[in-house]
């Protein structure tokens, strides 16, 4: 798993590049927070979701938690670009409800 960041103003987008399931989640947990931990000011985070292959429920977990430290530093989270199987494991589990599909 592979993430890369770009910052514009209050805006950090993160893209997430590979497959999301328990062999790669503390990894791109680390990464995540590194980079979060570095724009505290960032008050909307995009995850662009686009070059994800493979996402489970070890993935949503990621995602959430993630939602829950944005939310903790007062930022909005979305989603970006999910393929299609992804954006299907999203929408049946609910996330949506909390981070909205840009």
């Amino acid at each position: 798993m592979k993430i890369t960041s770009r910052v514009a103003g209050e805006k950090l987008w993160l893209y997430l590049e590979g497959e999301m399931d328990e062999c790669t989640v503390a990894e791109m947990r680390r990464a995540a927070d590194g980079i979060l931990d570095e724009h505290p000011l960032a008050r909307q985070v995009v995850f662009n979701l686009a070059g994800v292959r493979f996402m489970d429920s070890t993935g949503i977990g990621f995602l959430i938690g993630r939602y829950k430290k944005i939310q903790r530093f007062g930022g909005k989270m979305y989603l970006e670009n999910p393929n299609v199987s992804a954006d299907k494991v999203l929408a049946v589990s609910g996330v949506y409800s909390l981070i909205p599909k840009l």
